[in-house]
């Protein structure tokens, strides 16, 4: 449900409605599901025709591949390891509430860390009582918090209660309530085995284009390039997963054309990684590895989709999930991975993933290295999931590098969601001041409303560092200063 595999209670009712708790999560698009033997198989919605109201630019011409369902086999035990959890939502969303005013109910149990973020437009103070609910329907006072404009609220791992709410003790317009939750994401900087000669920064590798026919063909083309950048030769992956040398000019004619990895929607300045959308809106990510400033081959591909109406942006050495417009697009992105490698391309193909730019010297061993049979080329394989074991999510950068900003003008957003481990350093750096306030927004619901979450006093020349909570999460960031000046502000996520 929702990228989410759940345990659901087989004796679940309104008055014995504990034990939900999620189990990890995950990027396929799955239709349906069954026990098998001993596997769960989940039916895939993998790849589509047509790509419906999932259009950017960023992701250019790709002619139609053939529509495509699959099986995926799993351990049941897999289902607690694909995807760290992570879960957000609220019970008031800009709406007006008024005195004792009681929200419904939100799971609170299942989650290692967990947040509240409440907000309002009212001048008064906005007063919230917030109770914690037991199995049997019993509710319990947490706490009361006094929210002046902002407020966020951060619970102990071993606060009890299967469910919360919120009453409100008196009016608010424009009330917001939303809760962020995550568990431990217990993944290191290290990728799994399974990635072994897919190529790191300074590896002698090719790649190439990759895009699964139509027409019943049911092969994958892949035009290859060299290590040089030079075009290599034409290659096709069967249902055997044998990637074959084939002579056929037309079709590698039309792949290179018709699937072409297109420019114009990423950048990288002194401060960070730009993305552009299609309205010419800027939001900005972190910083991979400094090989990614000067991309191979006049680039790398950025966005596809690899299951029908689910795109992932590769940008800087991370990959994203990418919600299509329709779900909120760019602007509810989530970082997957971390993974600092050379990836050419990449596309989906008989429910798996297909990724070009194997090094020249990958290992024979590792079977999701598909060798093509004159040896001169590689591609590597895996089922989407998987990339959640390339690393974790890091990086460091910011909007602000020594920039020069205007007074009361706000910085491009910037990505805070998906990290755990999150310092701001911020400064400014300007002879005619001695001090100025810069103040960080936050946008927490990736709907484009922002709130002040902190105004810092700062001094000329001097940096101040802020630990955001554990339990902390936003989808985005951005800064306003009070005065002009050249200021700095750094995102480091570990």
């Amino acid at each position: 449900m929702h990228g989410t595999f759940w345990k659901f209670p087989k004796n679940f009712t309104a008055t014995s409605n504990n034990g939900i708790r999620p189990r990890s999560n995950y990027l396929k698009v799955i239709g349906d599901f069954c026990r098998w033997q001993d596997k769960i198989v989940l039916g895939c919605d993998d790849t589509a025709k047509a790509e419906f109201l999932n259009i950017r630019k960023a992701k250019g011409e790709i002619a139609a591949p053939q529509s495509q369902s699959n099986l995926w086999f799993i351990d049941p035990e897999q289902l607690d390891s694909i995807g760290p959890v992570i879960g957000r939502g609220a019970v008031w969303m800009k709406e007006p509430v008024t005195v004792d005013t009681i929200s419904d109910s939100y799971l609170f149990a299942g989650y290692q860390q967990r947040g509240l973020h409440l907000s309002h437009s009212g001048k008064d103070p906005w007063n919230v009582i917030i109770e914690t609910g037991s199995p049997e329907g019993s509710w319990t006072k947490h706490s009361e918090v006094s929210v002046s404009g902002y407020a966020f609220v951060s619970f102990e791992s071993k606060t009890p209660g299967e469910w919360i709410r919120l009453r409100s003790t008196n009016s608010a317009n424009d009330a917001c309530a939303a809760f962020t939750y995550r568990n431990q994401d217990s993944r290191t900087e290290t990728a799994d085995p399974i990635f072994d000669g897919l190529a790191k920064p300074g590896d002698t590798a090719g790649g190439g284009i990759v895009k699964a026919r139509d027409k019943n063909v049911k092969t994958l083309s892949f035009a290859s390039v060299t290590s040089d950048g030079n075009p290599g030769g034409y290659y096709e992956l069967n249902a055997d997963l044998k990637l074959k040398h084939i002579e056929d000019p037309e079709t590698e004619t039309f792949t290179r054309s018709h699937a072409a990895i297109p420019s114009g929607s990423l950048a990288v300045d002194n401060a960070s990684v730009i993305f552009t959308d299609d309205d010419g809106k800027r939001w900005r990510l972190p910083k991979g590895d400094a090989a990614f400033d000067s991309p191979r081959f006049g680039g790398a591909r950025i966005a596809r989709e690899v299951a029908t109406e689910r795109d992932i942006l590769n940008a800087h050495g991370t990959f994203y999930e990418l919600p299509a417009n329709n779900a909120g697009g760019i602007a509810k992105l989530r970082p997957v991975a971390t993974h600092n490698r050379l990836i050419h391309d990449f596309c989906s193909y008989r429910g798996l993933l297909v990724l070009s730019g194997v090094s020249e010297n990958a290992p024979e061993s590792n079977e999701h290295i598909i060798h093509s049979d004159d040896g001169k080329t590689a591609l590597w394989a895996g089922a989407i999931d998987d990339i959640w074991k390339l690393g974790k999510p890091r990086g460091r950068s910011g909007p602000w590098n020594q920039s020069q900003v205007k007074a009361g003008q706000a910085s491009d957003p910037y990505l805070i969601t998906g990290y755990d481990n999150k310092l701001l350093q911020i400064r400014f750096d300007d002879p005619k001041n001695d001090s100025l306030n810069i103040t960080a927004q936050i946008d927490i619901h990736g709907d484009g409303t922002w709130v002040d979450y902190h105004k810092f006093f700062l001094e000329n020349a001097h940096t101040t560092g802020h630990i955001f909570p554990e339990s902390f999460s936003a989808y985005w960031i951005r800064f306003i200063s009070d005065e002009d000046t050249t200021a700095t502000a750094t995102l480091i996520y570990k």
